[in-house]
């Protein structure tokens, strides 16, 4: 990495830091990673040079991930397999509600997006799926739909989601009410170096297969077995989590170039607007669920919400608001939505059998 991008990642993680620092003074929700979010995203929009490393945001992944894992105790793990019915039906309610918004998205703008009718089709289709956005944006682009469209819909769609649920918590008070603690609560050097060593491998396993998210996924899955097993190794160290949400918040800022937000206006607008909705939609599913498995809505909602699974994680993690079981609903549908998106849009899109999505 050059001296000049290497300053300007530097002062983008500095500017982060000064924000999230005022925002824990200000007593915000999740202070380490809205801070970076919201500063960065308008020093971006300002015009200024701002950069996020990608192998910072891997090694930033990977801590949550090992740190979420902690909490899959076998206790936890027999309360979360209990639902699975639950995550089975939310997982159905975001492949329904991802194509629904897809749907809008093409009545609206299909005569703008350009191209031939393949091109708008998987643009509009992968920009409402609810799932990785880099994912997403592949298969578009496999698909010959505009990856610079479906990438916008989903940069707008996380960092709404990810500021949004957060301070409506925050106004009505909802956090602490759960009781979920990971396993190991006290740092120990040699079980840390046995833990680092065993999510690194995990990482360096998904990345080589190819695997979406490899690094928080693989973090999360090899820090969830030991866990799982029994296993106490260590708690991570004071403050590596709160650096972690630095980082990620910073990266989640820089999508918001100047560039990106005059390209195409009304397309952001839309992906806003159905972004809002789908949290509202959301929340209600929630509800019913909460009503069928007695778990508080408010853990519901981070685990169904159209949110990134390591936003929504962390956001679990900070309010005390059921981490394992935010993590297995996001997990499970990330993965399912992976499998079962590009099948699904073979089947519904013009020109093959079933309905046009």
């Amino acid at each position: 990495m050059s001296p000049p991008v290497l300053l300007r990642n530097a002062l983008t993680l500095v500017l982060g830091l000064a924000a999230a620092l005022l925002c824990v003074r200000l007593r915000t929700p999740i202070p380490w990673m809205i801070g970076p979010l919201v500063a960065v995203s308008l020093a971006s929009i300002l015009g200024a040079p701002t950069r996020s490393w990608p192998p910072m945001r891997n090694a930033a992944q990977w801590i949550i991930g090992c740190a979420l894992g902690l909490y899959f105790t076998p206790q936890v793990t027999a309360l979360v397999g209990s639902l699975w019915w639950a995550i089975v039906l939310a997982v159905l309610w975001a492949l329904g509600l991802g194509w629904a918004f897809g749907r809008w998205l093409h009545g609206r703008h299909a005569d703008r997006i350009g191209g031939d009718e393949r091109t708008r089709w998987a643009t509009t289709y992968f920009a409402g799926a609810i799932g990785g956005a880099s994912e997403m944006t592949l298969l578009a682009e496999r698909e010959n739909g505009r990856g610079d469209l479906v990438a916008a819909a989903h940069s707008v769609r996380l960092v709404m989601v990810t500021l949004v649920i957060p301070f409506a918590f925050l106004s009505i008070g909802l956090h602490g009410l759960d009781a979920t603690l990971p396993g190991a609560r006290r740092v120990d050097a040699a079980g840390l170096a046995l833990l680092a060593l065993a999510t690194l491998a995990g990482g360096w396993l998904m990345a080589r297969t190819g695997r979406a998210n490899p690094w928080f996924m693989g973090s999360l899955l090899a820090s969830m077995g030991i866990t799982m097993a029994g296993v106490e190794l260590s708690a991570l160290p004071d403050g590596a989590s709160n650096a972690a949400q630095l980082v990620i918040g910073a990266s989640l800022g820089v999508r918001f170039q100047r560039e990106f937000l005059h390209a195409a206006p009304r397309w952001l607008m839309d992906a806003a607007l159905g972004t809002l909705a789908m949290i509202v939609l959301c929340a209600g599913f929630a509800f019913l669920l909460s009503w069928g498995t007695h778990l508080h809505p408010a853990t519901l909602v981070l685990g169904t919400s159209p949110g990134g699974i390591a936003e929504m994680a962390i956001t679990a993690k900070v309010l005390q608001l059921g981490v394992p079981v935010v993590t297995a609903f996001q997990v499970c549908r990330l993965v399912a939505v992976l499998v079962l998106v590009e099948p699904l849009y073979r089947w519904v899109r013009p020109g093959r059998r079933g309905p046009a999505a």
